[in-house]
């Protein structure tokens, strides 16, 4: 029964109310770079549009198919992510990383947001649905920015 009982707080209602309301998931129709994650353990998917302009996400779309989890994530980072640099998205990551695998800080401003998903440290095969969202838009960002020294 506890291991129910710690599920059903792992999907609190502060993550069911972000997972329920997704933000900037409107596909951009002339984006710099687009990335699409895959998690090979749950299915999950998440495509990530965006648009740099001077070094700062200027538009960001997404399509999201992953669990409540990787939901949320999705959600606090479309609502954060217009007007970030590429090291913030990378701080964000990988603080995020950290605070997943082992304990660390949750990630800064604007992606503090990412704190709720603390309960799921002891969750591991939940890990690669909530990294999706970053990860794409860390590659996606690396990739806009190619585009443009092109």
């Amino acid at each position: 029964m506890s291991g129910e009982s710690d599920l059903i707080k792992l999907y609190s209602t502060r993550i069911l109310a972000l997972a329920a309301d997704i933000p900037n998931t409107t596909r951009l129709d002339s984006p710099d770079a687009t990335v699409k994650k895959r998690s090979p353990l749950c299915g999950s998917t998440v495509t990530v549009d965006l648009n740099m302009r001077d070094g700062q996400v200027s538009a960001f779309g997404q399509d999201v198919k992953a669990c409540a989890l990787g939901q949320a994530a999705a959600s606090v980072v479309g609502a954060a992510i217009i007007g970030c640099t590429a090291d913030q998205i990378v701080a964000a990551r990988d603080s995020l990383r950290a605070m997943l695998k082992s304990g660390g800080p949750a990630p800064v401003a604007p992606f503090d947001g990412l704190e709720v998903l603390r309960p799921a440290v002891d969750y591991k095969n939940r890990h690669a649905s909530i990294m999706l969202t970053l990860e794409a838009s860390v590659e996606a960002v690396e990739k806009a920015r190619s585009a443009h020294c092109a």
